[in-house]
């Protein structure tokens, strides 16, 4: 395989406490599970600390005024571990909405850096969080068309049963959504919640848009979510985020015993 040279960024988005380490942080990969074939449907890149410390330890050395190069930092260090790593699922990057202010020039970095790296486009799917969609609904709403005019798939993150995040799917703005931990958390034995994943579900089904619940801890957690139509499952229940690595097939566990 040719030599890839690494792409140089001006400036740095680190303090200088970060700046011994080369980069400053690493990448986690946590896959996602089609749980009716046991197979990683993809991986979300996850950013660590060198040592393997939480996003949160990284993100307090980022400075405001240079989010946007961290960012952009992020997704290219994202795309060149994973095809190093032998990519064969799709690649599920976060995005920072409130620092994109134009979606076409994040659009053409993030190309470049596929190309550049030989990492398929067409394997990317880049992660909004509904909160982004409270706070500015009409600029992460520009953002994603962006993205989505050039075919890259869209997801929201930390999607519940909001206005924000069905005015989202009722405008078609995505094309998956990621159903946050406060839906899943106790969905065995809460029948509220059970009602409302089995509603999310079928609406998105009607939509064809996809729906991964995220943050399965536990055997009847992931019992329940399969028995309501969710099809994706994505937490430590299945594998933990992954340093630097990422995961063959699963084996997908059978429902309990009644």
């Amino acid at each position: 395989m040719p030599h890839r040279p690494q792409i140089v960024f001006t400036g740095d988005s680190l303090q200088p406490a970060w700046r011994p380490y080369v980069g400053g942080f690493t990448m986690a990969f946590q896959p996602i599970f089609d749980i009716a074939t046991g197979q990683v449907f993809a991986h979300e890149a996850l950013v660590r600390s060198p040592a393997g410390g939480p996003a949160a330890e990284v993100m307090r050395h980022v400075h405001r005024r240079t989010r946007y190069s961290f960012d952009r930092k992020c997704r290219i260090k994202a795309i060149a571990m994973a095809a190093a790593l032998g990519l064969d699922s799709r690649l599920s990057l976060n995005c920072m909405p409130d620092v994109v202010m134009d979606p076409d020039t994040c659009i053409r970095a993030t190309l470049i850096a596929a190309d550049h790296y030989g990492l398929d486009p067409a394997r990317l799917i880049f992660e909004f969080d509904e909160r982004h969609y409270l706070r500015d609904p009409q600029h992460l709403r520009a953002v994603m068309t962006g993205y989505r005019r050039h075919g890259f798939l869209t997801a929201i993150d930390n999607f519940s049963s909001g206005f924000a995040g069905l005015g989202a799917l009722c405008d078609r703005q995505t094309d998956m959504i990621k159903l946050d931990r406060t839906l899943i958390h106790r969905i065995d034995s809460d029948a509220e919640r059970q009602r409302t994943v089995r509603s999310i579900a079928g609406l998105c089904a009607g939509l064809g848009l996809l729906v991964i619940a995220e943050g399965v801890e536990s055997q009847v957690e992931f019992d329940a979510l399969r028995h309501l139509g969710v099809a994706h499952i994505q937490g430590f229940y299945l594998s933990e985020p992954l340093m630097e690595r990422l995961c063959g097939k699963a084996h997908v566990p059978l429902p309990a015993a009644a």
